[in-house]
């Protein structure tokens, strides 16, 4: 069992990412191991969630530079064919698909590359913590990711976290790793990875607020009641190309409130020093406030090829394909605040932040349960909040929770979920 859980072993003091980096003379052993300056390359990758969209986007980057990347670990959830053909081009040491069923297949197509394949949680764990490598992308939705994540702290790995659900359930506990073994977090989330590049070399005393944009969704605009949304309709979300999982959040804008949350974790600031505004052209990306009222903005064209580049080549900028903006063609950006009455779920983001503990691990558990349920077609779309919402009352809250207590209320509003269905 991770030192995270056992509440009688003193904890590192927790850093945010502007100060992450230990003092000298604090890094840990398993820091001390690690030899690397930060612009070393070639940089060996275990990327976790290789056939998802950011998976995809990531090993366009390895294409790109081979030069300065090699993977050394592929894992994906269930797409076995498509972890098979990444396995044969990118020849890594170990693939790992977290669907045991599938395993023997992957294994009897990958025998004779002298790959390993591992599967399950164990798979995922070790991928996680590779020797041979030295940067993880974690880019599996869900919480799966979650023990895998601890793993590569403890190995003191430079760790990139593109899903939310981590940081949400666990941020406190998992930046408080990270400063006791020495590892580094990076922000892969389009909107942290600009306020993480907005924040470089300043310090939290000397800012006011941080904000999070929001394109809207795919029914800003929409009059009327949401409750006759599709599933269809839900997943064609106006400028960004993601998973499932991820666009229905963006409908619902659940996907804001759990980056509050996000947020509030990686940056150490209160979620009421994070604002979300809606920007629907989704250039500005995020954007910081000082003390002495000038801002800060992160722009660029929504691809999440750009933060992903920027968390695993810092503090090297790469070169890439994508279309430059140009500011003459844009005209005009828009802002306004969001309605929480008609979206409510950032509603919920905000109070599960404000409460914390063991609630934000309940908010998104239920969350992924019932966004499940509507893909499916066994809830309306408003139903999410809405079903949220009463698991969260029902919840005993848990204030200073370890890891045992975040899985037990993961677990237990999991099993609160599917009954409400």
């Amino acid at each position: 069992m991770s030192a995270v859980a056992d509440k009688k072993k003193p904890k590192a003091e927790r850093k945010a990412l502007w100060a992450e980096r230990p003092a000298p003379g604090k890094t840990s052993p398993a820091a001390a191991r690690v030899k690397r300056r930060p612009s070393d390359f070639p940089r060996q990758l275990s990327i976790l969630g290789s056939t998802g969209s950011i998976g995809l986007s990531a090993l366009r980057l390895v294409r790109a530079h081979p030069d300065k990347f090699s993977v050394k670990a592929l894992a994906a959830r269930r797409n076995a064919d498509l972890l098979i053909r990444q396995a044969l081009e990118f020849r890594p040491e170990l693939v790992c698909v977290f669907d045991e069923a599938k395993a023997l297949e992957v294994q009897r197509q990958l025998k004779r590359y002298r790959i390993r394949v591992l599967s399950g949680m164990e798979g995922l764990t070790e991928a996680a913590s590779l020797p041979s490598a030295d940067h993880v992308l974690f880019a599996m939705a869900g919480s799966a990711a979650l023990k895998p994540i601890f793993s590569s702290l403890q190995a003191a790995k430079t760790v990139a976290i593109a899903n939310k659900e981590p940081l949400v359930m666990a941020g406190r506990l998992l930046m408080d790793e990270a400063a006791k073994f020495g590892a580094s977090v990076r922000p892969v989330d389009s909107e942290h990875s600009g306020l993480w590049q907005c924040l470089e070399g300043r310090t939290p005393e000397s800012v006011r607020r941080l904000i999070l944009t929001s394109s809207g969704g795919p029914f800003l605009n929409r009059k009327g009641s949401l409750r006759a949304v599709t599933p269809e309709q839900a997943l064609n979300h106006p400028k960004w190309k993601m998973g499932p999982k991820i666009t229905i959040d963006s409908a619902t804008l659940m996907n804001k409130g759990l980056e509050v949350i996000e947020a509030a974790h990686l940056f150490g600031m209160p979620a009421s020093k994070i604002e979300v505004l809606i920007h629907p052209e989704a250039v500005i990306h995020a954007v910081v406030e000082f003390l002495d009222g000038s801002h800060l903005a992160q722009l660029g064209v929504p691809d999440m090829l750009l933060p992903i580049q920027c968390a695993l080549g810092y503090p090297d900028r790469l070169t890439n394909d994508l279309p430059r903006l140009d500011f003459c063609s844009l005209r005009k950006f828009h802002f306004e605040k969001p309605d929480f009455s008609r979206f409510p779920c950032l509603r919920l983001g905000y109070e599960a932040s404000d409460r914390g503990g063991s609630l934000p691990a309940v908010l998104n558990a239920a969350n992924e349960v019932f966004v499940e349920a509507f893909l499916n077609r066994k809830i309306k779309f408003t139903a999410i909040s809405e079903k949220i919402e009463k698991v969260m009352r029902k919840h005993r809250l848990i204030s200073h929770p370890c890891l045992e207590d975040l899985l037990d209320a993961d677990a237990w509003a999991r099993q609160e979920a599917e009954a409400a269905l």
